[in-house]
């Protein structure tokens, strides 16, 4: 089996932000163990700006963009050290790769990281994936390692995807507030657990929480790849995640539908910059004939998006039924919403969203 394992800023620094040590050779003793049973692992590490912090003593995570940046150069060589010192005791090589959303987006971006993912894989080595944290612009980034593993997951054809956090999978209601709260063992892939948005909240010293877990587990599912949310904490967690042990965490069943890496992109990480809402006929054309969005079949603009931006598309009722990339900012496409092809202004061009940027969120 080919395993991508994500663990969280939260579960590899203590609240002083100084990595911890535990953490990391546990984490890479199951990584041997697994390794040694004849599968691939790749590991999705947050945790380089956490340690940035902790290395060099502030009392708080800065919360400007330049030193955010700094703080992210100084972590994750310290980090990569870690992880590097505790392989290298079950004879293991890491290799640090550092990944921007571009490489999802660009297609021969795409390639060229799937690429070197898949000769690592071959020379033994334990790829070790990390946001460009120090390069990254608040403009275009992942904003958490969540979403990252799950397109690593696509990108190398993982079967398994293991998101490893502080608590131990999903559950009905937040229970660290919610004493009646239990435990959820298994989500199918239709499940609307899947589409709802959980707390959002993360941790003061990481950037993501419940919601974008369940947006990786649906990026994976429709992958066709199996998720587990689980206890970074648990003895051989990943072990027992693997085996499918019950109570080893939250498992995500596979999508019978498989996407590109960019629809990916589009349809559940790329952020939202705007809604355009459709009649009936141009809903029904998305979903049953594949086709672009055209200005005709488009009643309302909402939102200030520029072109290349995404935005949801949803029916006259509200319901979201689609996503896409748009080819001309919100300011045309107002001014060109209702009007047939003919009759649009010089230089608008006849789709709105291409059917190639264009993701139907609904059973087709």
């Amino acid at each position: 089996m080919r395993i991508v394992v994500k663990i969280g800023t939260s579960s590899v620094t203590d609240e002083h932000g100084s990595i911890k040590n535990e953490a990391i050779r546990a984490l890479c003793e199951q990584v041997a163990r697994v390794r040694s049973e004849g599968n691939e692992v790749i590991v999705v590490t947050s945790g380089a700006i956490a340690g940035g912090v902790g290395a060099l003593g502030l009392a708080q995570r800065p919360t400007d963009t330049l030193t955010l940046q700094a703080l992210a150069a100084v972590g994750q060589s310290q980090l990569m050290n870690k992880y590097n010192e505790h392989l290298a005791t079950h004879g293991l090589v890491g290799a640090q790769v550092l990944l921007v959303p571009n490489d999802f987006i660009d297609r021969t971006q795409y390639l060229h990281a799937r690429q070197t993912l898949a000769r690592l894989l071959e020379l033994g080595c334990v790829p070790i994936i990390n946001e460009n944290d120090a390069i990254a612009s608040d403009e275009i980034r992942f904003g958490d390692n969540d979403r990252i593993a799950a397109l690593v997951a696509h990108s190398v054809s993982a079967d398994v995807l293991v998101l490893l956090t502080d608590i131990a999978g999903l559950f009905t209601a937040d229970p660290s507030i919610d004493a009646s709260a239990t435990f959820i063992e298994q989500v199918a892939a239709d499940d609307p657990l899947l589409s709802v948005r959980a707390s959002a909240s993360s941790s003061a010293r990481g950037s993501g929480g419940m919601s974008s877990k369940l947006s990786a587990a649906r990026i994976a599912s429709w992958s066709g790849v199996r998720t587990v949310i689980a206890d970074a904490t648990k003895t051989d967690v990943v072990v027992h995640a693997l085996a499918q042990t019950p109570g080893a965490g939250t498992q995500f069943l596979p999508h019978n539908r498989n996407l590109s890496a960019r629809k990916l992109w589009i349809a559940f990480a790329a952020q939202q910059s705007g809604v355009i809402v459709v009649d009936a006929g141009a809903k029904q054309a998305l979903i049953e004939r594949n086709t672009s969005l055209l200005h005709a079949g488009v009643a309302e603009v909402h939102g200030d998006f520029s072109e290349g931006d995404t935005v949801e598309i949803q029916d006259m009722s509200g319901a979201v039924f689609a996503r896409g990339m748009v080819s001309v900012s919100a300011i045309h496409a107002s001014a060109a919403a209702g009007r047939k092809s003919a009759e649009l202004p010089d230089g608008i061009v006849a789709e709105l969203v291409h059917r190639d940027d264009l993701v139907v969120l609904v059973d087709q």
